[in-house]
């Protein structure tokens, strides 16, 4: 379905029926170790992306931390609209959720995790001698940037865990990194861990937009369509500007020909080269080019059926540990297949 925005018509939908998996063996075995290591741990600190406050929950991550100390960090807050996270921590207190915003280049926002962690201690210190903090989350939601961050500011001093703006950086489950003097606060960092499958397909893309799985598992050319289609939605967004465009479109074809031109890339005898076009069109967006922006809708209706439909149940069938299964062996078959025809 369409509507007139000004002068021209824009989707108010978008359909897409393919579902997007990607859960590499890495990613089981991270979720083994994380059971394991969980006896040792006292606080939980689930990071998600503060761009898809909902896309970017993973199930899997309730029975793993159940009764132990929890916060749901929303992390790359300076990248998402400061007028949802009220909306989005109403929402997630109703589901007995302690939500913190953060952006880790504001030390002061970072240290909302550190004097969480100082309370503990302080309410029970004969209980904790030491505090270990376990980072968990999806991939690239900014788990490692934000040990340092939070390293950084605790003890001032550098990196202790690798980032990279692709998902897949940290591998295994790490050891100890001091983030506190006094008292004593340890964090743990984990690999970024996918839902084995995402159910809804739109959900997939908001997770693969947000760079949460590899760009070469993803349609591209889907995502940068479904980016211009929610770009067209955004009050205030004017994309034509950011681009150097001449004219907003609904059309992502037409789009990705005038950004190619624009922007020189360009294949022999002036053809556009579509990829290398659609490689910056997603990069503008997420390096916060086009300004801060939400993608999952956050209505108390949306809500509510985000819940319904995909968290009911924590715990996947064993149906679903099987399809998780056949889904990572596809994929590990496909990487060696990629690595072959590399050498």
């Amino acid at each position: 379905m369409s509507v007139k925005c000004g002068q021209r018509l824009v989707r108010t939908s978008f359909s897409y029926g393919q579902s997007i998996n990607w859960f590499p063996g890495h990613m089981m075995a991270g979720l083994r170790e994380m059971r394991d290591q969980m006896r040792n741990v006292d606080l939980v600190v689930e990071t998600r992306d503060a761009r898809i406050p909902l896309s970017s929950i993973n199930k899997q991550f309730e029975q793993i931390v159940k009764g132990k100390h929890r916060v749901v960090v929303y992390n790359k807050a300076d990248l998402a609209p400061v007028s949802i996270q009220a909306t989005v921590q109403k929402e997630m207190a109703k589901r007995s959720q302690h939500a913190l915003f953060t952006d880790t280049s504001v030390d002061k926002s970072v240290k909302q995790i550190l004097e969480l962690a100082k309370t503990l201690v302080k309410d029970d210190p004969v209980r904790y001698q030491q505090l270990v903090v376990m980072i968990v989350g999806m991939p690239n939601v900014g788990k490692s940037t934000l040990i340092n961050a939070l390293r950084r500011i605790g003890v001032r001093k550098g990196k202790a865990a690798s980032t990279g703006a692709k998902p897949g950086v940290t591998r295994t489950v790490s050891g100890k990194i001091r983030v506190l003097e006094t008292p004593a606060v340890y964090l743990v960092d984990t690999p970024g861990v996918m839902v084995p499958h995402i159910p809804d397909p739109i959900a997939a893309i908001k997770v693969a937009l947000t760079g949460g799985i590899k760009d070469n598992i993803a349609d591209e050319s889907v995502l940068a369509d479904y980016l211009l289609f929610r770009l067209n939605l955004f009050d205030g967004v004017d994309y034509c500007n950011v681009l150097g465009i001449e004219e907003p479109t609904d059309d992502i074809s037409y789009l990705l020909q005038m950004l190619g031109k624009k922007i020189g890339a360009l294949r022999r005898g002036g053809e556009v080269d579509i990829d290398k076009t659609i490689h910056f069109f997603l990069r503008t967006f997420r390096q916060g080019k086009f300004g801060r922006v939400c993608l999952d809708d956050l209505d108390e209706g949306s809500v509510e059926e985000f819940f319904q439909r995909n968290l009911e149940d924590a715990s996947p069938s064993k149906n679903q540990q099987r399809k998780a299964k056949r889904a990572a062996q596809r994929q590990r078959t496909l990487e060696r297949a990629r690595s072959r025809n590399l050498d």
